[in-house]
């Protein structure tokens, strides 16, 4: 139980910018609960950007509303996966030998740069037009599980970090909890979960071609791509 909790406070701490729990070491046995952790943390998240929704709606714009929401998004997570998804886009414009340091690099490159500020113009665009708020928590809680099936099944190409040791420590029961955990939360938004899937397997199927599989950037750049893909989705229709 104790190494239960330590992994949920990692999951809490990796995830989100929040002040409690912090917990900076990968103690060795927390590391695939942490990640079992993942799509919970996601919802989680959402909930509380729906109900800071829900108690604002009265008091603003529902446009302005929507990039307050965006921007609370962005605060909560530290940036961190829209950090993965810079560093993935300016390894796409380097020889792939090279493109791993360059990914590394702490320093973000000119299309790195670019493609960031379209893509956060996109979905800070989504946000402006989505109403179905109480779906954001299993959007945020399916983009997360994605990182974990893709720690899970796919290989790492990084050589250290909290990657390997995930990848390490990640067992099938732990992927088994999640998903179960989030088809529960989720009530079985069966329609939004296949298309999560599919989106997963399009980004393996690329990256496993070009680098041999996945870093901890390139999951990054999963669950932002996954989000803004679900967010559209229902804008569609999809899972209403």
């Amino acid at each position: 139980m104790k190494n239960i909790l330590k992994g949920f406070a990692l999951s809490l701490s990796m995830l989100t910018s929040l002040p409690f729990f912090k917990v900076h070491n990968f103690y060795k046995g927390i590391n695939g609960y942490a990640v079992m952790f993942y799509p919970l943390v996601g919802f989680l998240l959402g909930v509380a950007l729906w109900l800071t929704h829900s108690l604002l709606f009265n008091y603003f714009q529902a446009e302005h509303l929507g990039i307050i929401i965006f921007t609370l998004l962005v605060i909560l997570t530290g940036a961190l996966h829209l950090d993965g998804l810079s560093d993935t886009i300016d390894g796409l414009f380097v020889p792939k030998q090279k493109a791993l340091e360059v990914m590394k690099d702490p320093h973000t490159g000119g299309m790195g740069m670019i493609f960031s500020i379209v893509f956060l113009i996109l979905k800070a665009s989504t946000f402006v037009a989505f109403e179905a708020y109480y779906l954001l928590p299993v959007v945020l809680m399916f983009s997360r599980f994605n990182a974990v099936l893709a720690i899970y099944l796919f290989p790492y190409i990084s050589k250290n970090g909290m990657g390997t040791l995930a990848k390490e420590e990640l067992k099938s029961s732990h992927v088994l909890i999640a998903f179960i955990y989030i088809m529960v939360l989720s009530l079985f938004s069966f329609w939004l979960f296949i298309l999560s899937i599919l989106i997963l397997f399009v980004i393996k199927t690329f990256f496993v071609k070009r680098y041999g599989g996945f870093s901890g950037d390139i999951y990054g750049f999963t669950i932002e791509v996954t989000e803004l893909i679900l967010l559209n989705a229902i804008l569609l229709g999809v899972g209403l």
